[in-house]
């Protein structure tokens, strides 16, 4: 039996004055124009989510449609192993729902992406037919390389048009992507590698990132060594030309032999292994542009995509076929308005689960013309993103807090030097936003014209799953506010029981909407542990958070040994892992930090063994012993040398004692438990002195 909507919901206009009504301009043309009908199709999604769904799945192709129940699942492990299947015996493909399906339609000649580089004088574009053309012709050479139905490629790219040619070739032969994030180091690459068994990697020569160098073909030869030592064989490294010179390339007279942030470079250098390196364009020379789409299950996997675990071991989050593809459409299309005129430009890279379903499958799907970019925010100046929604006249701008706080303290005129009159929707993605933020962003940003979509989601949910729709919600400041069609979101105490008002409880969910992740690959048991054990009967999200008594939800942040640094999930169990490596340390413990940035840092806690003296010169090797574990964006803020750990009789460290230490807030509670309670006032004594 499908639960009803269990959340409250503002029935009347009494609400808090701190809330921005829909922009009129959004009103007159959006999806949802009021709450009113909002709450009618979020009802007719919980009660008849085969009726709702089953009308949306009406808009795409299917090779045949569902010979079984439409949805079908168990969410409570007391009952046996859960399970989400939907739209059971049909059968599809996302790749020709996304290409083929809108040249078929009269869209061949419409441009899919606009391709911004890191140089500003950098760029170009690419048509639906295009698209389809290159992505016909790189699933051939993957078939020709050996690549089957349901085997894994890996994928380990810039922000390149070549990164969704690669992505959706693997879909079309119904091969399973696994997209590595450009700034995870060989070791993490590598774990991921292993983990998938994919026997070919797709990468690129290398990428500027501002004014820094990446060699990403070094990375990806030192992760392909560590597999070998591993016992897994990397049989093809295929590499995109993106950085170095082609053979018929003049250098010009005045230009020497830099060319900082720009391409051709002639500072990069890489090594090549033949017969398993191969470049991808003499793979594609003459191949053909017609392959016929694999039809896959609507069950059939689709991509994994890497996250961390509380364990420290990343878990590989699986997607399947037609769930996801719905979802990204359906959230896409309601969560943005789009509409068919629109420039859609979501910042994120494609190696994390907001460029699958906002830079790559969502538009796609939905037919959209987007936006690829290279660059990052302040490069060549703080004024980047807004000189790019200038250039293009972006309508739908989606970033992280993260990059609005860096912005902000750089000062309006970045900002206002540029036209962003064509902005109607500015979404936020990956950590919860403060007001503070909000507001600059609302007001600046949009100029007080343009809606500001605070969504949240994971890279389990596939999509939104608590947001606002531009056309229809009332927004407050820093609230994810109400959950999108078909999700059930509910506060549970430490017990498992639903509680009132404006407690901060777990955010969980009550059934499964259709781009819910299905297992964690290879591993059922962690998948089942990590998200039903805890609360049986529901998605455990391990974000806290509080419904206000008008009903809108807040996202107050992990409640698990996670760490939102700069909307990426890390592991703390993972970085202790990578800090315990160096001979010098015995015992780490992190734990999170508030940052006026990043919105959470790491603070790092590490024991030394006999022998060893804390140093900064010990400091500067733990911080790059994590850079090379993970990856630059893991390196930890804060360290700190503890002679020993606040733990209980039954050895337990007591992370919530450490946050108070991290922060320097002696209100620590209650310690009895603590086998030696001295332990906390030597810690307190050793903060540094910056923290």
């Amino acid at each position: 039996m499908l639960a009803h909507a269990s959340f409250k919901m503002a029935e009347n206009h009494n609400i808090s004055p701190a809330i921005f009504p829909p922009p009129e301009t959004l009103q007159n043309e959006a999806h949802v124009k009021s709450m009113e009908q909002y709450r009618d199709m979020y009802k007719h999604s919980v009660e008849d989510p085969d009726g709702f769904w089953g009308d949306i799945a009406r808009e795409f192709h299917w090779a045949s449609p569902p010979t079984g129940k439409f949805l079908e699942y168990n969410f409570d492990v007391r009952n046996g192993s859960i399970f989400i299947k939907w739209m059971q015996g049909s059968k599809t493909n996302v790749c020709y729902n996304a290409l083929d399906r809108h040249v078929k339609n009269g869209l061949a000649d419409k441009i899919a992406f606009y391709w911004e580089g890191n140089d500003p004088h950098d760029s170009g574009h690419i048509t639906y037919s295009q698209l389809l053309d290159k992505v016909c012709q790189f699933a051939n050479v993957l078939k020709s390389l050996g690549v089957q139905k349901g085997d894994r490629v890996a994928i380990y790219m810039p922000m390149i048009i070549e990164i969704t040619v690669a992505l959706l070739a693997c879909v079309r032969i119904g091969a399973m992507h696994s997209i590595v994030f450009g700034g995870f180091s060989a070791d993490s690459l590598a774990d991921r590698i292993l983990d998938a068994k994919c026997a070919i990697v797709i990468t690129a020569d290398g990428v500027w990132r501002g004014n820094k160098l990446l060699n990403l073909k070094d990375i990806v030869d030192s992760a392909v060594k560590k597999c070998h030592a591993e016992g897994h064989t990397v049989e093809h490294v295929v590499v995109a030309r993106h950085l170095l010179p082609s053979e018929e390339y003049v250098v010009p007279e005045d230009d020497g032999d830099h060319r900082p942030a720009r391409r051709p470079s002639h500072v990069l250098k890489i090594s090549w292994s033949s017969p398993r390196d191969k470049w991808w364009h003499e793979l594609v020379a003459g191949v053909s542009t017609s392959c016929d789409p694999e039809w896959l299950d609507a069950e059939d996997p689709l991509f994994m995509l890497y996250t961390s675990g509380s364990t420290g071991k990343p878990k590989g989050v699986l997607h399947t076929q037609a769930g996801y593809m719905l979802y990204a459409a359906t959230t896409f299309k309601y969560d943005f308005d789009y509409q068919p005129d629109d420039i859609f430009w979501c910042t994120a890279d494609v190696g994390w689960i907001t460029g699958h379903t906002y830079v790559t499958y969502g538009p796609l799907i939905n037919g959209s013309t987007s936006l690829i970019f290279e660059g990052i925010p302040t490069f060549p100046d703080p004024g980047r993103f807004w000189a790019v929604v200038e250039k293009y006249k972006v309508t739908k701008f989606y970033t992280a807090p993260t990059a609005i706080r860096t912005l902000m303290g750089f000062g309006d005129d970045y900002v206002t030097k540029y036209n962003r009159s064509s902005l109607k929707v500015i979404g936020t993605v990956g950590e919860p936003i403060n007001p503070e933020a909000w507001l600059w962003y609302y007001n600046v940003v949009g100029n007080k014209k343009a809606a500001v979509v605070d969504t949240f989601w994971q890279t389990e949910t596939g999509g939104h799953v608590i947001t606002p729709l531009p056309g229809a919600t009332p927004t407050k400041p820093g609230s994810a506010t109400f959950p999108f069609f078909g999700v059930v979101p509910v506060i549970l105490n430490e017990e498992g029981k639903e509680i009132e008002d404006d407690q901060e409880g777990y955010i969980v969910f009550k059934q499964p909407w259709p781009g819910i992740m299905r297992t964690v690959y290879g591993d059922h048991q962690r998948f089942e542990t990590t998200y039903f054990k805890k609360f049986p009967g529901y998605y455990c999200t391990g974000d806290g958070g509080r419904r206000d008594s008008d009903g809108y939800l807040w996202i107050t942040g992990r409640i698990d040994d996670m760490v939102n640094v700069s909307g990426h999930l890390l592991s703390t169990a993972e970085i202790e892992s990578a800090l315990v490596g160096h001979p010098a340390v015995t015992e780490a413990a992190v734990v999170s930090h508030p940052h006026p940035i990043k919105g959470e840092c790491t603070y790092c806690f590490v024991t030394l063994k006999q022998g060893y003296t804390y140093s900064e010169e010990l400091t500067l090797e733990l911080k790059q012993a994590v850079r090379t574990k993970i990856g630059p964006f893991a390196t930890p803020d804060y360290m700190q040398e503890a002679p020993g750990l606040p733990k209980t009789r039954s050895g337990k460290i007591m992370r919530r004692v450490l946050r108070k230490i991290a922060v320097g807030d002696h209100n620590i509670g209650d310690v009895t438990t603590l086998a030696d309670e001295s332990v906390v006032d030597l810690l307190f004594k050793l903060r540094p002195t910056d923290a």
